[in-house]
Formats: C-alpha cells, sequence, structure tokens
C-alpha cells in the first residue's frame, strides 16, 4: 500500500507537534477593564520562580509609560507601545516589536526569555490581537498565542460590565477570568460577579487574586486551572453567543474546510472566534483549528491526543449566528461531500 505520509513524524498537515506550540514562543495576553489591576498582577507573577524569563510587552495611552516603569525592574525585557491600543493603530507596533524581541533574544542582545506577557490598555478589544497572530504566518512560526487572560473587578466589575461593551468583550473571549479585589468586595458581590461572568463565557477557568496574589501557573499555559473551553453554550448582550458543537466520529477534512469557507465568506465578521480540537479522518493526533473572523490559523496535527475521550469539539463565539444554523450547514455539506450520504 502507498504510503503519502512515510515518516511517522509527518501529516496531511505537516510535521506532527507535541503540542501546540512546537518549539516557539507561547504568548499570554493579559486585558481587563480600567483599574483591574492588570499590572500589579503582572508584577507579582514576574516576581515568583515561575516568572523567571519572561518578556513583557505593555500597551498604555499617552507618553509616559507608567505601568511598563513599575515592571521594569522585574521583567527580563520590557517593550512600550504608547500613544495607541492594541485594538487599533498599535497592532503593526505589536508586530514589529515581537520581531525585534525574537531578533535580540536569537542573538544574544536580550536575555534569553522563554514566554512572553501582553499587557493590553483598559480598552483594548482581544480579537485583534487574536486576528495578529492569524494573519501573520512569519510572527506564527515563531511565537504561539497561549490564553487570553482577562482581570475582573470584583468591586466595579458588575457595573462594568453592565454599562462597557469593551470589558463585556474581554471576558467573553478570554480563555481564563480572574477576579481582582475581591478582599474588598465580600463573598455575595463575589457570588454574583462569577454568576455574571458564568453566564458571558461558561468555558473559562475562573480563579481570585488579592493584592495581585495568584497562583502562577494559572499564567502558564497547560498550569493548575487551565482546562479547555469546551463546556456549554451561553447568550451574551450585543448578539454575542457561544455554542460548543461535538462529534465522535471522524471528521472528512475537505468537509469540515468547505464549511468553514463557507461561514467565513457568508458570515466571516460575526465568527468572533472559533477553535478547538478535531479528530480528523486519516490523522493519528488531533487538529488544532483556530479561526478569528475572516481569518483561520494553519492547522497544526498534534502527536497524541490529551487524557479523556478521542471526539471533535469546537467552540463558536458569533454574533447574530445562531448554533442551528451552524449546525445545519455542517449537516448539509458533509452530506453533499458524500455524494448524499449522512
Amino acid at each position: 500500500m502507498l504510503q503519502l505520509f512515510p515518516s511517522p513524524d509527518a501529516s496531511p498537515f505537516g510535521r506532527r507537534l507535541k503540542h501546540s506550540r512546537g518549539g516557539r514562543i507561547p504568548v499570554t495576553v493579559v486585558t481587563g477593564f480600567l483599574g483591574a489591576g492588570k499590572t500589579t498582577l503582572i508584577k507579582r507573577f514576574l516576581e515568583s520562580a515561575e516568572g523567571t524569563g519572561t518578556a513583557v510587552v505593555v500597551n498604555e495611552f499617552g507618553e509616559t509609560g507608567i505601568d511598563a516603569a513599575l515592571l521594569r525592574e522585574c521583567a527580563d525585557e520590557i517593550v512600550l507601545l504608547g500613544n495607541g491600543c492594541l485594538c487599533c493603530t498599535v497592532r503593526s507596533d505589536l508586530q514589529i516589536a515581537l520581531r525585534k524581541l525574537h531578533y535580540e533574544r536569537e542573538r544574544g542582545l536580550a536575555p534569553h526569555f522563554q514566554r512572553i506577557l501582553i499587557e493590553t490598555s483598559g480598552l483594548a478589544d482581544p480579537a485583534p490581537i487574536l486576528a495578529t497572530f492569524a494573519t501573520d504566518r512569519a510572527l506564527g512560526g515563531e511565537f504561539h498565542l497561549e490564553a487570553v487572560v482577562a482581570l475582573v473587578d470584583a468591586v466595579l466589575g458588575p457595573a462594568t460590565l453592565e454599562r462597557a461593551p469593551e470589558a463585556r468583550k474581554q471576558a467573553i473571549l478570554a480563555d481564563r477570568l480572574v477576579l481582582t479585589k475581591t478582599d474588598l468586595a465580600g463573598e455575595p458581590a463575589v457570588g454574583k460577579l462569577t454568576a455574571q461572568l458564568r453566564a458571558l463565557n461558561p468555558r473559562a477557568a475562573i480563579a481570585s487574586a488579592v493584592d495581585g496574589a495568584l497562583d502562577p501557573q494559572f499564567l502558564l499555559a497547560g498550569g493548575k486551572g487551565a482546562r479547555p473551553a469546551f463546556l456549554a453554550a451561553a447568550e451574551h448582550g450585543d448578539g454575542i453567543q457561544s455554542f460548543v458543537l461535538a462529534e465522535d466520529a471522524p471528521v472528512p477534512w475537505p468537509a469540515f474546510e468547505q464549511t468553514m469557507d463557507a461561514l467565513v465568506a457568508l458570515r466571516g465578521p460575526d465568527l468572533l472566534r472559533v477553535k478547538g480540537l478535531l479528530d480528523v479522518q486519516g490523522c493519528r493526533g488531533p487538529v488544532v483549528v483556530q479561526y478569528v473572523q475572516h481569518l483561520a490559523h494553519p492547522p497544526v496535527e498534534l502527536a497524541a491526543w490529551p487524557a479523556g475521550k478521542r471526539q471533535s469539539r469546537l467552540v463558536f463565539i458569533t454574533r447574530n449566528l445562531p448554533e442551528p444554523a451552524v449546525t445545519e450547514l455542517f449537516r448539509a455539506i458533509r452530506a453533499l461531500s458524500a455524494g448524499g450520504g449522512s
């Protein structure tokens, strides 16, 4: 029988990786509304043993970088992006800063950092940051976006989430949520805020931090508190909702790709984030797929499935795009690809 991929490390999507970041530098985005405590939390992390070998990119408004000054003594390397917001004009500056960090690290001009934390401004929309890593293939070859961590002030958070669409989107798109100032809010308020966040984002792990004190592993890839974002559906304000599609049978890649191409063409701006693991026909390990609006990350096959059931699980965060419509499109295209079979 002809072996199309004779190397045991090869797959239809290139070389199989032991895990999704391979040899790339992991990046964690720390976001949260104004005053949520991002700088305090990052400073505490940098002072921990786990924070050793971390470079920090700080995005602030204004000429003077206060947050960068506070963090400079703790981080191995600091880059300040000022006078803008990562969700608009500074995206190109972010790409330049990351490439410069990588260049200087490889040539010994900067300390040999192992990871990068990006601290966004309080008004930043995380979606374009995700899109940056999806669109820039060269950047994606050097860095891997591990997680978006959103901080929420337990005292002011409930009101902020009600009135500020930026705060809601930060919480909705986060992989992990951190409640800050819980010692000032009291248990009833913390419980109410937790329920509010669960309604917005039932997928994310939630932890609490007092004066920036948080288990450092919560910010790291695969650390304690991290969990796959495949749990439940939720309705949000602004027409945003999340849902999960699961499939036990192996998925034919052409049908999946054609369905996503159709979704992107028809409703690209409303696909805020799509990510998951697929059990693709002919692949030994799970295939990691990620989309941000009309942009797609290159699919990557991992060497082995994580512990648990071998099952395709795909998380959608959409705007005014209901689950039944997406499910029916997948079903219809798969049936057509199979020549009318189910």
